[in-house]
């Protein structure tokens, strides 16, 4: 009879609790067909045989055994080293960041919801580049206008890569966005690249004596979103208010009309 003595462990490096007792039995066992492993594995853990036979259609994919059908002889099924099991760690690994990454995208609607619901304006605040990619994120759920200020030169010098995927994601998913930008030799490199499809933007002259504003701000839906970027610090915050929202949006309409500057 064979007893079983890692179960546990096996099944916290991502496979089912059957997957487990099957890799497992057939770690002790050794190669076996199907029908003997089925019978080798404990009466307690109650696995039918077409359910054993199914498990080793999976623990395949998983590429932790792997058959033998040579023609004219009966299957045999062959487990793989069990090191094989940290690349179902990685892959484990992977699908958590892919669905973090996801859920951020919602978070941010999730959030307005129930901030709106209790009546009270929400107030998120972010750090690092990480931060500074869910307040990006965020926008991507926008189901109106992004309306946005942006110092280009921060954002190619900053963070490059972060609004480079933003920006392809943003295109593939067909957000709108309208931007007034400072403008320079480097801005008009810079949205080049971008698609006139779903970008609008016109160029304000920088005023002299002043700073670049090396900010990002971003109003959509309920909300208004500031992305600062300095070699000192990188920090977001968004904030959920209709009312807010509403007087930046009357703001940037304004300033867009009066404008005379060039849209690109």
């Amino acid at each position: 009879m064979i007893t079983l003595s890692f179960t546990k462990e096996i099944i916290e490096t991502g496979l089912t609790k059957e997957q487990a007792v099957v890799y497992e039995c057939l770690l002790r066992t050794g190669p076996l067909p199907a029908s003997k492993l089925a019978k080798a594995i404990p009466l307690e853990e109650h696995l039918s045989r077409p359910l054993v036979y199914k498990i080793l259609d999976d623990l395949i994919t998983l590429e932790l055994v792997q058959k033998d059908d040579t023609p004219g002889k009966v299957t045999v099924f062959i487990p793989k080293h069990p090191t094989t099991l940290s690349k179902v760690i990685d892959e484990q690994r992977a699908v958590i960041e892919r669905v973090k990454k996801q859920f951020t995208t919602v978070a941010g609607s999730l959030s307005s919801i129930y901030n709106l619901s209790v009546g009270k304006p929400g107030v998120q605040m972010y750090e690092g580049k990480d931060g500074i990619w869910e307040v990006l994120a965020d926008s991507l759920t926008a189901t109106s206008e992004i309306l946005t200020y942006a110092d280009l030169g921060a954002i190619d010098k900053h963070i490059p890569d972060l609004n480079a995927e933003y920006s392809t994601l943003r295109e593939e998913r067909g957000v709108q966005k309208r931007g007034l930008v400072i403008d320079s030799p480097q801005a008009r490199s810079f949205l080049a690249s971008y698609d006139g499809k779903v970008t609008h933007t016109k160029l304000i002259a920088a005023s002299e004596g002043f700073v670049p504003f090396q900010t990002i701000m971003q109003v959509y839906d309920n909300k208004v979103s500031y992305i600062t970027l300095s070699d000192e610090h990188l920090i977001g915050m968004i904030i959920t208010n209709k009312l807010i929202a509403q007087t930046h949006k009357y703001l940037f309409e304004s300033h867009w009309k009066l404008s005379s500057g060039e849209e690109v």
